[in-house]
């Protein structure tokens, strides 16, 4: 599995990086969704600090082998079509420092 952002925790709560894949290289901010009315609505939007847009959406899950929570998040754009992922600790020590890591699956 390939990580595909480098981010990094803000006291917001909110995450920023960089989106990087062969052919895309973009800034990006994972922000908790303030306005989430129904259950099935995602817990995190994904945001194109470049022009605003929303790229896509992270919902909380818990894992079925480890019972550990996560962050599964889906991506969407005409450059790359569709991708997804996993929100991850980064390796070390950093408990701000995130990854997102492709899931082809």
């Amino acid at each position: 599995m390939a990580t595909i952002a480098n981010l990094t925790r803000k006291s917001d709560g909110s995450l920023d990086g960089t989106l990087a894949t062969l052919n895309v290289q973009a800034p990006i901010s994972i922000v908790p969704n303030g306005r989430k009315a129904k259950d099935n609505e995602p817990d995190f939007r994904v945001i194109s600090r470049r022009n605003g847009y929303e790229l896509g959406a992270g919902w909380n899950r818990i894992s079925r082998s480890t019972g550990e929570e996560y962050v599964s998040v889906s991506l969407s754009a005409p450059e790359f079509g569709s991708i997804y992922c996993n929100l991850a600790p980064a390796p070390g020590d950093d408990p701000n420092k995130m990854v997102l890591i492709w899931n082809p699956a």
